[in-house]
């Protein structure tokens, strides 16, 4: 069974997720009762693991209130508003296009308000379009779309399975890759943001993951002038996009 609004979708009943998954649906997360058992849930579990769907053990209790207490059987699962695009098909169509490239990678940001608030500023400032990580990553559901004023209908959004595998396939576009953080000397405002390029956020917590500072091109931070020791990742994105505006428009006498 399914119920839904305008911006997002929720199935429940094992049966009808197993369908759901197997159509090809885009599954945000699959939510399962504690402990459930039986052949028919095995055979959904088992299918998310193939299919590397994010999925979250949760008492009954949350699970009733998923579904509007439906019959959802122990299983509950949320689809994705958008469709999302296969990366390197978007890399053609942007080089293809004449105009610099300008993409933005998020490393498991977790908060759907700051993701929501993030697409809203992408938009605004000519992103060609926002790679996130297939887990660990912040949902694209009613709460993102709110946030984002409906920016996550008009940019393109791509899943990959690991930032790492979007950096290789980016820098074999000659795409330069820029990570926002604060272990570094560099101010952003040093760096060439006028030719093609990819900037790397961090989560709320950890920020850019090392393993990803040690691959991209440059690192970069912003001067913080006060006793606060950090920005919101949403507003740090947005400094960090609106310098590379800055430095894209054309000179006027």
């Amino acid at each position: 069974m399914t119920t839904e609004t305008k911006e997002t979708t929720t199935i429940f009943g094992i049966r009808a997720i197993i369908e759901a998954i197997e159509s090809g649906s885009t599954i945000n997360k699959v939510y399962l009762q504690k402990e459930l058992r039986g052949n028919l849930f095995f055979e959904l579990n088992n299918l998310i693991k193939e299919k590397k769907l994010s999925t979250s053990m949760v008492p009954v209790e949350k699970l009733n209130r998923l579904s509007k207490n439906g019959n959802h059987q122990g299983a509950v699962a949320q689809i994705s508003p958008v469709e999302f695009q296969d990366l390197e098909v978007l890399i053609e169509k942007t080089l293809e296009s004449g105009t610099t490239p300008l993409f933005l990678l998020l490393d498991q940001l977790s908060d759907v308000r700051n993701f929501g608030a993030i697409i809203r500023t992408a938009e605004c400032t000519g992103v060609n379009g926002i790679i996130i990580q297939k887990d660990g990553s912040a949902p694209v559901n009613a709460e993102t779309i709110k946030t984002s004023a409906g920016a996550a209908f008009k940019i393109p959004i791509c899943k990959v399975d690991h930032i790492k595998d979007a950096l290789f396939i980016l820098q074999a576009a000659e795409i330069k890759t820029v990570a926002a953080t604060e272990k570094t000397d560099d101010s952003i405002y040093e760096i060439n943001l006028n030719q093609p390029i990819a900037i790397v956020m961090g989560s709320e917590h950890r920020g850019v993951n090392p393993s990803i500072l040690k691959m991209v091109d440059y690192k970069a931070k912003l001067p913080l002038l006060g006793e606060i020791a950090s920005l919101n990742v949403s507003v740090a994105c947005g400094a960090f996009l609106y310098e590379t505006v800055r430095q894209r428009m054309p000179v006027t006498k």
